[in-house]
């Protein structure tokens, strides 16, 4: 295996992502700017936040795919959130939760940043996503 997560016993437990990933390999993967859109640009779930998670999270996949890449050879996500509080965290994780298993991502997920943000690229935008991978 070229990635392998975990959180060692004292670091806090549970969290939705492992504290630890240790890569090895040769190659990085990096995707980013994922958003909630088709490939022709279409937005998707706009106004709702657990559905543009997920999409994004599926364009993230793709991407991924695309370099040869799965979720399980994700070091790390970031996850930039528009408008972030505290309150949006059950929709946030409605939207992994909802994508999980279509696209492979193991529950805890790698190690993880959301980040609240003003805004994004556009005003409909309530979430991007950036993964950075490690092949062999």
């Amino acid at each position: 295996m070229t990635v392998q997560h975990f959180t060692p016993e004292g670091m806090m437990q549970p969290t939705p992502y492992h504290h630890v990933a240790v890569g090895k390999g040769t190659t990085q993967v990096h995707v980013s700017g994922q958003v909630a859109r088709q490939a022709d640009g279409t937005p998707v779930a706009p106004g709702d936040l657990a559905g543009q998670v997920a999409q994004a999270l599926r364009n993230t996949a793709l991407g991924l795919a695309g370099a040869g890449a799965s979720f399980a050879d994700v070091l790390r996500l970031t996850f930039y959130v528009t408008q972030w509080s505290p309150e949006k965290i059950g929709d946030f994780m409605a939207g992994v939760e909802a994508v999980a298993e279509e696209i492979s991502l193991q529950l805890p997920m790698p190690p993880a940043s959301l980040i609240g943000v003003d805004y994004l690229f556009e005003p409909d935008v309530l979430v991007e996503v950036e993964a950075t991978a490690l092949l062999d």
